[in-house]
């Protein structure tokens, strides 16, 4: 399921994670029983929530495409069956030419059926604020292509009662010709019209100015901002509101520090513009020396920081190593027992997790990602990363550095609501320096629009002449 525009917002909320899971972290070891804990219990309930979501928006488009392609599959059938039903002593022999037109109908049918499941028919992206208007069109032509066929039908052929039933083949089988070519439209509009670029998108988040750049084709404002925010979730690197207090705790301290005395006290009424004159005066001394000092104090607060963090990263890669050392200890002891006592990855990942618990939770506190990662998920990635065979920097990758949103947990982009804010129409097409917003409940992604310029080629000719060149010796060189 992808993120979708003004669905609805997921109520549930994650469960909470002791904070000082590195403390209390003990070992499991031995063989447990399969039973259900109360954890898995919420988990499984949760996903069941996630996955019944009722949008009677959506279920109302897909059955009224099911009814339009049931019309449509069912129109040529009914022009070729309904003479047998009506009138049949009437018709003439169908010859061979006529029967070799029924196999035509049949693997057209069978081919339109295909083509028309592997266009229309795919599970829906994303959910959009306003109609799609080139599939709308599409939807219309088909209609009143149909009903014109069905009026020529009942005009000229159920009133008067035709008697050559080869002609009818042959007005089924232009129908269905003609429904081939709507959908050979039908890709050139919805498909093939948009694979040329024409715009680069900048997608700039407002928190912290994460910018990716896109290329996009002929699209409506509505459908570049679905391309926009499925990519969005693959190339950003997760949202981390904890980065964003270090600068707001620094403007606080720095204004924190500004005071001002009013040395005459608050009764002196006479003298109250000359004190409001000598504070702003004090107020602009004092925040010109702040402001001369703040760069020193930020150069040596992220000295320190990056200090701490390497100090924490090397324990915490040694932690990882040794526990990954003693896992393979394990594994050659497990070889040499019986294979009903073998122990599984999730437990071996259970025994060697307290041995780096804490060095790991003071290192995602340092860089404060505790938020991102808990107990359970790092557990389930040890113990992949123990069946897989992985090496302990393929395990510490996740922790190292900062992925993309797709690498956490669903609480972080499955329930999120997003807004379209646009001045121009979400069903017109994108145009150069067109500006719309993709607003979330954390943040918003501000997105500029640009033309890619028309780029000219031109040929110079090298005549290959003109690389040669004749050396002349002389007597006197010593060559």
């Amino acid at each position: 399921t992808c993120p979708h525009l003004h669905s609805k917002v997921d109520t549930h909320l994650p469960l909470k994670q002791d904070d000082n899971w590195g403390e209390t972290t003990t070992a499991v070891t031995g063989t447990s029983e399969h039973s259900l804990s109360q954890e898995d219990i919420v988990r499984i309930s949760k996903d069941l929530d996630d996955s019944v979501g009722l949008d009677c928006k959506r279920y109302l488009n897909v059955a009224l495409s099911v009814i339009l392609g049931l019309v449509v599959f069912l129109t040529p059938l009914a022009f070729l069956i309904l003479p047998h039903l009506l009138w049949p002593d009437r018709l003439r022999a169908c010859g061979t030419a006529c029967e070799g037109l029924f196999i035509s109908v049949a693997f057209k049918l069978l081919i339109l059926l295909l083509a028309v499941w592997a266009l229309f028919f795919r599970p829906p992206r994303a959910g959009l604020p306003r109609i799609f208007v080139f599939r709308a069109l599409l939807a219309t032509l088909v209609l009143l292509f149909v009903l014109s066929y069905w009026l020529f039908y009942g005009v000229r052929i159920l009133d008067s009662q035709d008697e050559d039933y080869q002609g009818i083949v042959q007005y089924a089988v232009s129908l269905v010709d003609a429904l081939l070519f709507i959908h050979y439209l039908a890709i050139v509009l919805l498909e093939l019209r948009q694979l040329q670029p024409f715009f680069s998108l900048c997608v700039t988040r407002s928190t912290d100015g994460a910018t990716q750049h896109y290329n996009l084709g002929q699209l409506s404002i509505q459908r570049a901002a679905v391309v926009i925010l499925e990519n969005y979730y693959k190339d950003f690197p997760v949202h981390n509101p904890a980065l964003l207090t270090a600068s707001k705790s620094r403007a606080a301290k720095h204004l924190a520090g500004l005071k001002v005395y009013n040395v005459d006290g608050p009764g002196e009424n006479n003298a109250a513009a000359g004190i409001a004159q000598s504070q702003s005066r004090a107020m602009i001394a004092a925040a010109a020396r702040r402001r001369d000092s703040s760069h020193n104090e930020l150069y040596y607060e992220e000295a320190e920081h990056e200090r701490r963090v390497r100090k924490r990263r090397a324990r915490l890669v040694v932690a990882v190593e040794e526990a990954f050392t003693h896992i393979r200890r394990m594994q050659e002891e497990e070889q040499k027992k019986a294979p009903g006592d073998v122990m599984d990855p999730r437990e071996a990942a259970q025994a060697i997790f307290p041995s780096m618990a804490r060095a790991l939770q003071k290192y995602l506190r340092t860089t404060r990602q505790q938020h991102l990662h808990s107990m359970e998920s790092i557990q389930q990635h040890l113990a992949f990363s123990i069946t897989n065979n992985m090496t302990p920097k393929a395990f510490l990758e996740s922790y190292l550095t900062t992925g993309p949103t797709l690498q956490y947990g669903k609480d972080r982009w499955l329930a999120r609501q997003w807004t379209l804010i646009s001045e121009a129409s979400v069903t017109s097409g994108l145009k150069d320096g067109s500006v719309f917003l993709l607003k979330c409940i954390d943040f918003s992604l501000v997105v500029t629009t640009k033309k890619i310029p028309y780029i000219q080629l031109a040929e110079e000719f090298i005549d290959p002449k003109s690389h040669k060149f004749m050396l002349r010796l002389q007597s006197e060189t010593s060559v």
